[in-house]
């Protein structure tokens, strides 16, 4: 989500400022593999079935929030569909899941539906240093409901891998970016970054991923148009690098916002860009590897000092 939706977000629940600081493929051997490499770590297993210790994510996490002097706590979630919201306060906590598709959580607050946008999250995540793998996040409230999160990260040094993040608007999703049918009249928009400080080294970078047209989409996409982004701030920063795009964007690329906003301040990028998607001039063409490696997980959010922590696999550069 967001940094300034979230400031604004905030200000709907009273709360006026926050501090924000090769893997094997069987879940069990990664669980096992997790715990041995972090000393004092410790693990709750949630199943549907009640074979579990526990039946809800929840409850699981309720349960992790009281150990003390442990330095990752490891929930493996097992297969099966969660409806319900989370909300994880607490640091150093691993959510591991069965799968994308597989062990699934739901929900479907709204904006639309009498949630504001920050409460609208099936999963919330403030405590810094949270892991997510195999899991999908989703909210089902639809176009129509304005509005919905599937997942709200405020956390500091986190990680979603091999994860998927499903709704409409306000959703965030993962390296394959599915676009999906929008409601009559409305164009599709992938991106609306907001930067309010041209000397903060914030924006979103979007890299080695794929765009492509979701399920729904593909009959009517050639009537319908879709942008790369727009500016929601005056000081946007939005870059793709080394993406696949299908047919689907619109010539233009990139949407207008409010006539010429942020026109003049906005920083838009493509590098290395392939596919039928990408044959546009752009805002700002990258042609000089030494700028998109500004944009990269080394330089723009300092991937060197924390990701090898993780245990998870991860590109530094280009």
């Amino acid at each position: 989500m967001n940094l300034d939706t979230c400031r604004t977000s905030f200000a709907e629940v009273n709360v006026s400022g926050s501090a924000i600081e090769p893997l094997p493929t069987n879940v069990s051997e990664l669980i096992s593999n997790s715990l041995a490499i972090i000393r004092d770590s410790k693990l709750l297993v949630v199943a549907k079935d009640g074979t579990g210790d526990f039946t809800g994510i929840s409850e699981a996490v309720d349960e992790a929030s009281k150990g003390s002097g442990i330095k990752r706590f490891v929930i493996h979630v097992k297969k099966g569909v969660y409806k319900e919201n989370v909300d994880v306060g607490m640091r150093n906590l691993m959510l591991v899941g069965d799968g994308i598709g597989k062990t699934v959580i739901t929900g479907s607050r709204s904006a639309g539906g009498g949630s504001t946008t920050y409460n609208s999250a099936t999963f919330a995540v403030t405590g810094e240093r949270f892991i997510a793998r195999g899991i999908t996040f989703q909210n089902t409230a639809g176009p129509a409901k304005h509005q919905a999160v599937a997942l709200r990260s405020n956390s500091d040094l986190s990680v979603f891998y091999q994860c998927s993040f499903e709704g409409y608007q306000d959703t965030l999703y993962n390296c394959n970016i599915y676009v999906r049918r929008p409601m009559s009249q409305q164009k599709n928009t992938i991106t609306a970054q907001g930067g309010t400080d041209p000397n903060q080294n914030t924006g979103i970078s979007i890299q080695s991923c794929g765009v492509t047209a979701a399920k729904d989409f593909r009959p009517v996409q050639s009537s319908i148009q879709t942008f790369l982004g727009r500016p929601w701030k005056e000081y946007s920063r939005t870059v793709y690098m080394e993406i696949y795009m299908d047919g689907l964007i619109s010539p233009a690329g990139w949407l207008e916002w409010s006539g010429d906003f942020a026109l003049e301040t906005l920083f838009y990028g493509e590098f290395r860009n392939t596919g039928t998607g990408s044959k546009w001039g752009g805002y700002h063409v990258i042609t000089d590897p030494s700028t998109a490696l500004e944009f990269t997980a080394r330089n723009l959010i300092a991937g060197e000092m924390w990701l090898p922590s993780t245990g998870l696999p991860f590109n530094l550069d280009l």
